[in-house]
């Protein structure tokens, strides 16, 4: 069962580093009929990360997107900066099995690929398995609820 909705849109960000990966998920999620808001960048020009993660992360928490997915060269500062938000639960995911996991266990609403080390079939593999698969919640949610901090 997919976790997407339509009444909200999936978030999308990326730096420069992962822009071109973007942009195919991009057209996968138009061609699956998945409304989708970008957050940036729009181009393979030199960038930070945070000016893109911070605007995407705000809409995670405030419902405005669910779920997102963003991208950077190795997806590791992009999810820094994402997880620096209280609402946010950012999983960098290499695999399908990662991100299957990702959702059972830590009801992560934040996929992030690593844009300079990931096939794009991979990638769009890893993007349909991390939105069809539900949170099992149960011991997990436990877990979950010790995340924030304060």
């Amino acid at each position: 069962m997919s976790i997407i909705t339509s009444d909200r849109p999936v978030g999308l960000c990326s730096d420069h580093a992962g822009y071109e990966l973007k942009s195919i998920i991009e057209g996968y999620l138009t061609s699956q009929n998945i409304i989708w808001e970008d957050f940036g960048t729009d181009s393979t020009d030199s960038c930070d990360y945070p000016d893109y993660a911070h605007p995407c992360a705000l809409a995670v928490e405030n419902g405005s997107v669910y779920p997102a997915i963003a991208i950077c060269g190795t997806g590791n500062g992009i999810a820094m900066t994402l997880n620096k938000h209280q609402g946010v639960r950012a999983a960098l995911c290499w695999s399908t099995e990662l991100a299957r996991l990702a959702r059972e266990h830590n009801n992560a609403n934040v996929l992030v690929l690593p844009g300079r080390f990931i096939d794009p079939t991979v990638a769009l593999d890893i993007v349909d398995t991390f939105l069809n698969t539900e949170f099992e919640g149960g011991r997990h949610q436990r877990r979950i609820d010790k995340i924030p901090v304060g």
